[in-house]
């Protein structure tokens, strides 16, 4: 590979390794403690807190304009001057000059003022929030997390196969166990939850271990199988005159547990249940227009019959939608009830809450399409229907939050070790190869430079073994260093000159380099499948290091001396005490 090449590689793989590892630096580098803290609350704090937020400063800046009536914008709001002057040019009035805050302000009513103070607020979290989520998360051992034990119950799958006398209870307890804790697992990993430990405890309990801040209502949610979906049909006569009472009656509907206070309002065979849709945070909200609708209390079709699930987007509309898979009893089902009922209204029903709303134009079959959501929700509707029924009824049995007692120190020592290891090592290299030494110093900081990039870009979980294979990673660093030199010194000392030497010691070392670096990979590789748990982190930090540590070590320590040697001009080498 010609120089050129080389340089062009190392600028491109230093760049994209900065973008990995921006979202990192902004979390843990950028971000106070205080937005942290908000930033990994839930969506429903999260919209709580701006709200609330946005109203005190409305009452903020009213008592400015009061007060300092002439004032200008202060820099903090000159976001607002912006959105002013937009207000005042869709109006088709002439911007005011100077534009004061006072007159900003009346370019916005209240509710616009608001929602404006809200957006900007809401953006700053989540985009926090959206750094950490793309961030090199800490583990359990090293930022506290949660753990959760979750109680099978086997009895129930037993009584299920009461009648059939082929089955062995104690075959069939285990295999239950075993399908439960294998969906769990696929469920808790489509959902992105990171480096999660989960084993059985006892004979009918899953203990789960979640590291950082996952968020409790979301953790039973994939644990308990809430998102599956129900089919029923509505009853629009019903629902037309509830809606009519509701909103001439809305305090004196529902009780404070929102249950209906008279029960008379609908028919005996109906219930009432709100209908949704995704607000700007991606959480449900009850559609301003049909706040509820009443159904058929009887399920038409349950989760147990979808085959499949996936995300698409509607060929007209081009929202999305999700498209599933009925199995051939429930394609008979639907079919069936849609032949039937064409022309009324069917609701889809996820964990209590009307999610779709359409008409049975024609008999449906095997293949549905549901609309109606936003594309986050899509595919965290999609994620748990891939795994949509759990034959084994799961409880979230106890569930408790773990502070890091000895994070801060674990991390100190994991850093110190690095550093004085680092250290170590550099200083070495330094006395004992001279000049060539700085190559290696600059290979090792680049070599760890690369690994966090690489690890923030896969979202990696670090842990105290991954620590550890960072720190091995240095010291087997510097091997493909050493053989290189001493290849060099070896070309040098039958008189070759610097560039020879170099070109021949390059040569010579790279298979020794390989054959090393490659079967520690394999290693590295085959621990990652056979091991769990703290061997996989160990194992997955040091696999990143040997790629990393070839790269440094055959392709920027080689473009360094080649630099020296043509740009530079240099004709010895210093690479050792005895040999120049």
């Amino acid at each position: 590979m010609s120089k050129k090449g080389r340089l062009v590689i190392i600028l491109l793989v230093i760049a994209a390794c900065f973008a990995f590892l921006w979202p990192s630096l902004c979390w843990y580098a950028w971000t106070p403690k205080e937005d942290k803290s908000l930033a990994l609350s839930s969506l429903e704090n999260i919209k709580t807190y701006v709200s609330v937020k946005a109203a005190a400063e409305v009452e903020n800046l009213k008592k400015q304009v009061h007060e300092h009536p002439d004032a200008g914008i202060p820099a903090e709001y000159k976001w607002i001057e912006k959105a002013a002057k937009k207000n005042y040019k869709d109006s088709d009035k002439e911007v005011p000059s100077p534009l004061t805050l006072r007159k900003a302000l009346e370019s916005f009513t209240r509710a616009e003022l608001e929602n404006a103070l809200q957006d900007n607020y809401r953006k700053k979290i989540l985009k926090d929030k959206n750094y950490y989520k793309n961030s090199v998360k800490l583990g359990l051992d090293l930022s506290g997390g949660m753990n959760v034990v979750v109680k099978a119950d086997l009895d129930a799958v037993v009584k299920a196969q009461e009648g059939n006398a082929a089955v062995d209870v104690s075959t069939l307890r285990e295999s239950a166990m075993t399908q439960a804790i294998e969906t769990l697992t696929s469920r808790i990993d489509r959902f992105g939850l990171s480096s999660p430990t989960i084993r059985q405890q006892g004979e009918d309990r899953i203990y789960i271990e979640l590291p950082g801040s996952a968020e409790a209502d979301q953790v039973n949610s994939i644990i308990q199988g809430k998102g599956i979906l129900n089919f029923r049909l509505a009853d629009d006569e019903a629902t037309n005159d509830f809606l009519n009472y509701y909103f001439s009656n809305m305090s004196s509907t529902f009780d404070s547990h929102g249950n209906l206070i008279d029960k008379s309002l609908i028919p005996e065979d109906c219930e009432v249940i709100g209908y949704y849709s995704t607000d700007e945070y991606g959480l449900d909200q009850k559609t301003p227009y049909k706040p509820y609708i009443v159904v058929k209390k009887e399920v038409v079709l349950d989760g147990k019959h979808i085959k499949s699930a996936s995300v698409g987007s509607n060929s007209i509309t081009n929202k999305p939608e999700v498209d599933l898979t009925l199995d051939g009893e429930g394609a008979t089902i639907m079919s069936t009830f849609s032949t039937a009922n064409v022309g009324k209204n069917m609701v889809i029903i996820s964990d209590n809450k009307i999610k779709s709303y359409a008409t049975i134009n024609e008999p449906l079959n095997a293949n549905i399409a549901i609309s109606g959501f936003g594309l986050d929700e899509a595919r965290n509707l999609q994620k748990v229907l891939q795994t949509a029924w759990l034959e084994v009824p799961l409880s979230v049995e106890s569930q408790q939050v773990i502070g890091a007692s000895l994070g801060e120190q674990a991390i100190r020592q994991g850093l110190l070790a690095i550093v004085v290891g680092l250290a170590a090592i550099m200083v070495f290299m330094l006395i004992w190869y001279k000049g060539a030494g700085v190559n290696a110093c600059v290979a090792q900081v680049l070599n760890l430079y690369i690994m966090f990039s690489i690890m923030s870009a896969l979202n990696f979980t670090i842990t105290l073994p991954s620590v550890a294979g960072m720190i091995l990673t240095i010291g087997m660093a510097v091997d493909a260093n050493v053989i290189i030199f001493e290849r060099i010194k070896e070309e040098r000392m039958l008189g070759k000159d610097r560039a020879s030497s170099i070109s021949v010691g390059f040569d010579n070392a790279f298979w020794a380099i390989m054959d090393s670096n490659i079967t520690t990979f394999i290693a590295a590789v085959f621990m990652t499948q056979l091991g769990s748990g703290s061997i996989q982190g160990f194992a997955y930090s040091l696999a990143i290091g040997v790629c990393s540590t070839v790269f440094t070590a055959l392709v920027v320590s080689r473009l360094m001396f080649d630099f020296n040697t043509e740009v530079l001009g240099k004709k010895n080498i210093s690479i050792s005490w005895r040999i120049k």
